[in-house]
């Protein structure tokens, strides 16, 4: 039975009919060689896709994978075409310090949104021992995909681990039908659950180990009856977790069915039972071999050709990695081979490349004789283009149609494509698509120092960064004549090794550079190309960590000036601190919203309280610049996990750069425990009465994540995107405030006091005008019918600036708070165009009065003030309560 249906999304993963393809496996070069890991790896992606196939009802299964091992591996593997490890799908690699051997996934976007990739180590692919842990492989990864495909989140919680239900402590679950005890880990006898300060007790809730419930995958999917996804019947919507905080109180399921990337296009028809076999290809990708492609036809005179050869020149000096290989082809109407592939093994190699960039343009513009040239240079070196890039640059449509977009596809080489200029052929982009390559525009003016960025961010890695170029600063600015312009840049302690100043002017004579080190050294002396108008400085030796200064002197007219530096990590044992960003989407028509994300790490720990701007900026000279938060509110899905983000809104139509500079001027960034999506530690099960107790999870303290790397400083760019907006129509949709996912309600005496973070007037964006705030004692009706709930005067509350904290104290209704009450609470914001925000997270509140059961363990408490709020806060229980309590009727207000 064939069923005909077809996804392909950014992350390169498509389904094809019932089957996923193009999966991508990708090991990092710190884990060893092992043939075992190749065949467990083989294995857990084998049993998934059976249990994936079981699941959705022998729907989808994995039917093509590949494995990319590190250059270092010395067995007999095929050669890649344009898989490369960043584009990994799955990561395998050592342990890091914040998530040890946890399998995570590592999400950026809201509810439907595909995570970026599942993270695994070797421990946990081959060692036995963490099956009793986390469940099979096979089923852990089916959980991790449904993160990883579907954009949908955990439904326990180990900060919010239980919440109250008609008077009873129940564990964060779904379904309600999965079984348990609560039990102390220490003593093993039957306990009631505290959360003292957002830190668990030794109180947890202990599975039982048989168990007849079927859902859900997203709790545990170590219980062996479990085989579904929690639907729309079964879900529990009252539950505190990421799954009902982040999606609206819907199902998993749901999700999948509607908001996922495979919505339209999970086929409706099944198959016979058993699944189909994935297929297994085993690749490595050789040393980096790159061809220039570089446009010298007419329309390149002036400033373009300069700036052409100033940006391939810091590519080629700074760049390329050693032991790569680089060529340089020149086309107009014809193409020419520049230089022949050369072996980056020393300076003088690296310099004699880029003195010989191309300096005289004539000529109009055939871009597909350049393409053909290109391969024809890479596949000289062992007559295969495949696994290997093309840099294509050009200012201009091609003089004939471009009918070679199949051939640069068919070829197996990834060719990155960049626009220069306004008019460059809309083609080049689809080019770039297919074969797996980025594409970039980058502005006409020095100012604006695009190109340089471009070429400084072409870097290739097999996930080892400490072989990689950081680009700490790049600026650009205008100085008058005579004029002086000075600036610090940082050196921090990850970085420092093959550190270098590039300077670029636009007039003759050059500026007068002066460069000082932390301590105070200043005879440092640059090298001049006089035919790129740059100067360049060689910081020798590793560079002094601390601020570095420099002033630049204009010796001439006013003209715009550009400065950049880069650096690599200061030893093979040092990861240096790197970020990378991106638009949630290549393209938009303006009806929705894009999201810009920066993510920023050492080595996979979160490196939070950065400072991170955003800059973007048309081809039209529209300009808008952007701090981008990690508060866990508006574009940002999770706070302090090191990804920054903030939605943009304000679009016009053109093509646009993305530039984000990330500073740590007083030195307040430190690691973050924040963790991502991931499967759920076991910490035991009961077994006939009796708890069975698994080893503890490694725990880290804050102590150790202490970000201890000085003032630093980053700049990177984002792959270019567009912005098509119909004819006739200026700017972007105006859109509303965005959701509030942070929600957060106590009980204070008989008052309750509301918090959240305050959304924009459009977005993020701005100040809202008014808030609606409202409750109910169904959660469901709250969710379905907001309007027709109870209402609370928030009259005087005038909405802050977007990010800022909001509060609001008030007393129900009289009569409301009795005892056994439970109530849920949920606001709108609206903008002065009566644009409404969607209904936030569902916030709750409890009011007992008498006696509480915990289930399984018998235990009652006495006047009780519970609050399930979105952020675990202080909490405290009587356990055992005497008859002298009893009598005297104490009180204790608990918060969960």
């Amino acid at each position: 039975m064939l069923c005909l249906s077809e996804s392909e999304f950014a992350c390169g993963i498509r389904l094809d009919g019932n089957g996923y393809t193009d999966i991508l496996i990708a090991i990092n070069p710190a884990v060893t060689e092992d043939p075992l890991l190749l065949e467990r790896i083989k294995e857990m992606v084998s049993d998934a896709s059976s249990y994936l196939f079981q699941v959705m009802n022998n729907k989808l299964y994995f039917k093509d994978v590949t494995i990319i091992v590190p250059p270092n591996w010395t067995g007999n593997y095929s050669r890649t075409n344009t898989e490369t490890y960043e584009k990994g799908n799955i990561i395998i690699d050592e342990p890091n310090l914040s998530d040890g051997n946890n399998p995570y996934t590592l999400q950026y976007g809201k509810c439907g949104t595909e995570g970026r990739y599942i993270h695994l180590t070797p421990d946990f692919l081959i060692g036995d021992k963490l099956i009793k842990f986390y469940g099979p492989r096979g089923r852990v990864l089916v959980h991790e995909w449904a993160h990883l495909r579907w954009g949908v989140y955990d439904e326990y919680d180990e900060r919010k681990p239980f919440y109250t239900d008609d008077g009873k402590l129940e564990a964060t679950r779904c379904s309600k039908d999965i079984t348990g005890e609560w039990r102390s880990i220490t003593s093993e006898l039957t306990c009631t659950p505290t959360n003292i300060n957002g830190k668990q007790s030794d109180c947890y809730f202990f599975l039982h180990e048989s168990q007849t419930a079927k859902a859900s995958i997203m709790y545990s999917q170590s219980i062996d009856s479990v085989v579904e996804f929690c639907n729309k019947k079964n879900h529990n919507t009252k539950a505190p977790n990421m799954q009902n905080r982040m999606c609206g109180g819907r199902s998993v399921e749901e999700v999948i069915f509607s908001s996922s990337v495979d919505s339209q296009y999970i086929p409706s028809c099944s198959l016979p039972s058993p699944s189909p076999e994935p297929t297994f290809s085993v690749v490595k990708r050789q040393q980096r071999v790159v061809c220039l492609v570089l446009d010298i036809s007419g329309s390149m005179t002036g400033p373009r050709i300069v700036r052409q050869r100033q940006a391939a020149s810091l590519f080629l000096k700074q760049i390329i990695e050693d032991q790569s290989y680089a060529g340089i082809v020149t086309f107009q109407s014809i193409a020419s081979v520049l230089q022949p592939l050369t072996l980056i093994d020393n300076l003088e190699t690296r310099e004699k490349l880029a003195d010989s960039l191309p300096t005289n343009p004539g000529g109009g513009t055939q871009i597909c004789v350049g393409l053909f040239k290109g391969l024809e240079v890479l596949k000289t070196l062992d007559g295969f283009s495949n696994g290997k890039e093309i840099i294509f640059l050009t200012d201009g449509q091609s003089n004939s149609p471009i009918d070679c977009v199949n051939n640069a596809k068919e070829s197996g080489a990834t060719v990155h494509t960049i626009s220069l200029g306004p008019s460059g052929d809309p083609l080049m982009r689809e080019m770039s698509e297919k074969t797996g390559g980025r594409f970039f525009y980058a502005g006409d003016t020095l100012n604006s120092n695009d190109l340089v960025d471009v070429f400084a961010s072409l870097t290739t890695s097999d996930g080892d960064l400490t072989q990689q170029t950081i680009q700490l600063e790049s600026l650009g600015f205008t100085v008058s004549g005579s004029g002086l312009f000075s600036g610090t840049v940082s050196i921090d302690k990850t970085i420092g090794n093959n550190t270098a100043f590039l300077i670029l002017y636009e007039q003759k004579p050059p500026p007068t550079i002066l460069v000082e080190s932390p301590s105070g050294k200043t005879n440092y002396t640059f090298k001049p190309d006089p035919q790129g108008n740059s100067l360049t400085l060689n910081i020798p030796g590793t560079a002094e960590t601390g601020t570095w200064t420099f002033n630049i002197t204009n010796n001439g007219q006013a003209q715009t000036m550009s400065i950049t530096v880069t650096s690599r990590a200061v030893s093979v044992d040092v990861p240096p601190v790197t970020v990378k960003t991106h638009m949630d989407q290549q393209s938009s028509n303006g009806t929705k919203p894009m999201v810009v994300f920066a993510e920023v790490s050492q080595n996979g720990l979160p490196v939070i309280l950065a400072d991170v701007k955003a800059t973007l900026e048309s081809d039209a000279g529209d300009k808008q610049e952007l701090d981008l938060l990690d508060n866990g509110a508006g574009a940002d899905s999770f706070r302090n996990d090191g990804i920054y983000s903030r939605y943009f809104t304000q679009m016009k139509g053109g093509k646009y750069n993305l530039k984000v500079r990330v500073q740590n001027g007083y030195g307040k960034a430190r690691f973050s425990l924040r963790r991502h999506s991931g499967a759920m530690y076991i910490p035991g099960y009961v077994v006939d009465g009796k708890v069975e107790l698994n080893p503890s999870k490694p725990s880290v303290g804050e102590e150790d994540l202490v970000a201890d790397v000085g003032i630093f400083s980053r700049t990177a760019i984002g792959e270019s995107f567009t912005v098509n907006l119909p004819p006739g129509v200026p700017t972007a949709t105006k859109f509303p405030p965005n959701t509030i996912t942070d929600l957060n309600a106590e009980l204070v005496k008989d008052r309750v006091l509301l918090t959240w973070t305050a959304p924009g007037e459009d977005l993020d964006q701005g100040t809202a005008s008014e808030y609606e705030i409202r409750y109910s004692e169904d959660a469901d009706v709250l969710r379905s019918n907001f309007s027709n709930t109870h209402l609370i005067n928030s009259s005087n509350l005038l909405p802050s600036e977007s990010g800022s904290s909001e509060q609001l104290s008030f007393t129900p209704t009289s009569g409301t708070m009795t005892n056994g009450t439970t109530l849920f609470f949920a606001v709108k914001a609206i903008d002065k165009d009566m644009l409404s925000s969607e209904t936030s997270n569902l916030a709750q509140i409890t009011k007992v009065i008498g006696y509480i059961e915990s289930p399984g363990i018998g235990v009652y408490m006495i006047a009780i003030y519970i609050s399930i709020a979105v952020v675990a806060i202080a909490v405290g229980l009587i356990v055992g309560v005497t008859m002298t309590a009893l009598k005297h009727k104490q009180s204790l207000q608990i918060t969960v």
